[in-house]
């Protein structure tokens, strides 16, 4: 217990080895793994909600199921009861009854198979609140079971009804009330949100970088939803270490500033700040040559260790090539698979690449198994260096990256209203993780009018008109 104690005190405390491209020469089974403090308050964050979260899940799955097998049992016991309970009572039905037997029975199949793909579907988050239509349509299910068992309850079974043929109708006019309800639910869920009526601007408050995306009628929890699936494959993943560089800059330059108190004591705080943000002003014009100068010096070391990247993996890339043609005609136990042809190759590249990518400041979502694995990958498919160094080259979406190094899984709705409520023209909320937010404004689709104007093909006539100063 100690030493599992003290290995999970290790991970929790250790630091992530970005040496990995000087040091490594060969390539072995061992690595190391480490976690940071985001992980930390996110797992922390998870522990708390989770308890609550399978707890909601499993109740809503729970009461949905009973209500569905109740629903598929109900028009089975209506047909079953009457013979069980009052056999020789019954009036004889033949073949009609039969008909309706095959058709009651065709019409659960299609609506259990409606059900399935419609209701029974794995379920894509967690929201803060419950879907409105989907609980209306589970009510509107119950309180129609229910009044349709309360008069076969006073009707028939009190009275013991010998019309065995109206009773099957009876089973059968629920059935195919159901399959309306059905066809309902297919309206409300899916067809309703279909056309868009909103357009949602999307905005990442750190970088500003922002999309736009259409809507139908939708409440705030499922837009959302939407724009959170949506951001996950198209906004670029977000790097905080390419912000500190800002701000190292504005501390750099507040630090050098001095402020001397010439009055005594007696002055206080606020005009010593005062001063700073005057002195500061004062300095403005010869900041904005640092910034051009610090800038351009970036892009030169970027484009250098980028040309130093590509000719190492071209070259690695044509090692690799050579070694295939050398190796068909060895024995077969010495034939190389992808994983042992990256391990081979990597060293040869793993110097450049840790190298741009300490510039670019991405090293820490690169890991070295990450990279061997997309490395064997792209060999394993025959794809070109290109191939292999655009994940490196150009900054790609966050389903791209392992999901270990997604900063934040858990989302915040932080809305003016209901998240309920549908949207609105000049709606506002935001979507709130560790480290960013999401601001989503919606605004309206305008209505366009489309007017048509008539050419007629006959019109299309020209005269040339010739001056004298033309060479015509």
């Amino acid at each position: 217990m100690t030493r599992c104690v003290r290995l999970c005190i290790l991970a929790v405390f250790s630091r992530q080895d970005d040496n990995w491209g000087e040091t490594t020469t060969a390539i072995t089974g061992t690595s190391e793994h480490s976690i940071s403090q985001e992980d930390i308050a996110r797992i922390s964050k998870d522990l708390e909600d989770s308890v609550g979260l399978d707890c909601k899940r499993y109740l809503g799955l729970t009461v949905a199921a009973a209500l569905g097998l109740l629903v598929f049992l109900t028009p089975i016991a209506f047909i079953l009861l009457p013979p069980i309970l009052w056999r020789d009572q019954l009036e004889p039905c033949g073949t009609i009854c039969e008909g309706l037997f095959i058709s009651v029975a065709f019409k659960l199949l299609i609506l259990l198979i409606g059900t399935w793909a419609l209701f029974f579907r794995k379920q894509r988050a967690d929201l803060p609140r419950v879907f409105v239509f989907r609980a209306l349509l589970l009510v509107l299910i119950f309180l129609f079971v229910v009044s349709y068992w309360l008069f076969y309850g006073v009707r028939i079974l009190d009275s013991r009804d010998r019309n065995y043929q109206g009773i099957v109708q009876y089973a059968v006019s629920l059935v195919d009330a159901l399959l309306f309800i059905h066809y309902l639910a297919i309206v409300l869920l899916e067809l309703r949100q279909l056309q868009p009526v909103f357009s949602l601007q999307v905005v990442r408050s750190t970088d500003g970088e922002s999309r736009f995306y259409s809507a139908g009628h939708l409440s705030i929890q499922r837009a959302a939803l939407v724009v959170l699936e949506n951001y996950y494959k198209d906004f670029t993943i977000y790097n905080p270490n390419l912000l500190t560089a800002s701000k190292f800059r504005a501390a750099k330059h507040m630090a050098g500033l001095k402020v001397y108190n010439v009055d005594g004591p007696s002055n206080n705080a606020t005009g010593q700040s005062r001063a700073m943000i005057a002195a500061a002003a004062r300095r403005r014009d010869s900041s904005h040559n640092e910034l051009y100068y610090e800038e351009a010096e970036h892009e030169r070391r970027v484009k250098k260790r980028r040309a130093r990247l590509v000719v190492a993996v071209e070259e690695a890339f044509i090692h690799i090539q050579r070694l295939q043609a050398e190796e068909q005609q060895k024995a077969p136990g010495e034939v190389m698979d992808p994983r042992e042809a990256a391990q081979a190759i990597f060293p040869s590249m793993a110097r450049a690449l840790q190298k741009y990518l300490r510039t670019t400041r991405q090293q820490h979502y690169h890991s070295m198994e990450s990279i061997l694995q997309h490395l064997a990958f792209c060999i394993a498919h025959s794809m070109t260096p290109k191939a292999f160094l655009e994940r490196y080259l150009r900054a790609g979406p966050t389903l791209q990256y392992d999901k270990e190094r997604w900063l934040s899984t858990q989302w915040r709705l932080v809305s003016d209203e209901a998240v309920t409520n549908g949207l609105r023209d000049g709606l506002v909320f935001v979507l709130k993780c560790l480290d960013f937010g999401l601001v989503v404004t919606v605004k309206k689709i305008p209505f366009i009018a489309l007017s048509e104007e008539f050419v007629d093909p006959k019109s299309h006539k020209f005269v040339l008109r010739l001056q004298s100063e033309t060479s015509v």
